[in-house]
């Protein structure tokens, strides 16, 4: 056990650098699913709650065949399946749009869920005074549903920034492949893995804090 935590003390400097440089592709890689996942979550939580039964029929079979696979297969779809097309992408790029296409399926659940919390009277009454659909959904609707999306949202980054490390399956630079890189060359699993994981707990416990916060005064107004 001394020896154990002599050498995590030996290897730290030489280490932490080159593992951090992992948790900034991580990092990078975790933002541009994010914006994916948003957009095409907002976009799907529409057609879900739109009265047009194709529309609602295609939205729940994305959901529901995204929600159903594994994402570390649709990862493996993207990045080797279509290469055999000839559509080759790189490794980040693979995962930036894997991991946003998958969380794109959850949050749309949030989206349309945030949506319809908003008591239907208020979207009648707009309409009743001549508002635009769109302008309902634009003015009335979404910035009341925003505060009751924020704090799922921010749990979901969260989690995605933990789920990067499925990116490493495709060779994307991130920290747990970097690690894997070292523990092949050292064979110190144990001291490597527990820097990893000291990293992953530094950027996601505040974050993980920030949701608890935001969380706080839309359970207040629940009550």
């Amino acid at each position: 056990m001394i020896d154990f935590f002599e050498t995590l003390i030996r290897v730290i400097p030489i280490f932490v650098p080159f593992l951090l440089e992992g948790a900034e592709v991580a990092i990078q890689i975790a933002f541009g699913a994010l914006i994916i996942a948003i957009i095409l979550g907002f976009f799907l939580a529409l057609m879900l709650v739109l009265q047009i039964k194709f529309v609602r029929f295609l939205a729940r079979s994305y959901v529901e065949i995204m929600r159903g696979t594994p994402a570390l297969t649709q990862l493996f779809i993207i990045y080797f399946g279509l290469s055999d097309i000839g559509l080759s992408l790189s490794p980040m790029a693979a995962a930036i749009i894997g991991l946003g296409a998958n969380g794109s399926a959850y949050l749309a659940e949030v989206f349309r869920a945030g949506i319809g919390a908003i008591d239907k009277g208020q979207k009648e009454a707009a309409l009743s005074l001549g508002l635009p659909p769109i302008e309902v959904m634009r003015f009335i609707i979404l910035p009341q549903a925003v505060r009751i999306m924020l704090p799922p949202l921010v749990n979901y980054a969260v989690q995605l920034l933990k789920d990067t490390t499925l990116a490493s399956s495709v060779a994307a630079p991130e920290i747990m492949f970097r690690a894997r890189n070292l523990v092949m060359e050292t064979y110190l699993s144990m001291q490597i893995y527990l820097l990893v994981a000291c990293i992953y707990l530094t950027i996601s416990i505040p974050l993980s804090r920030l949701a608890s916060r935001l969380q706080k005064p839309v359970l207040g107004e629940a009550h």
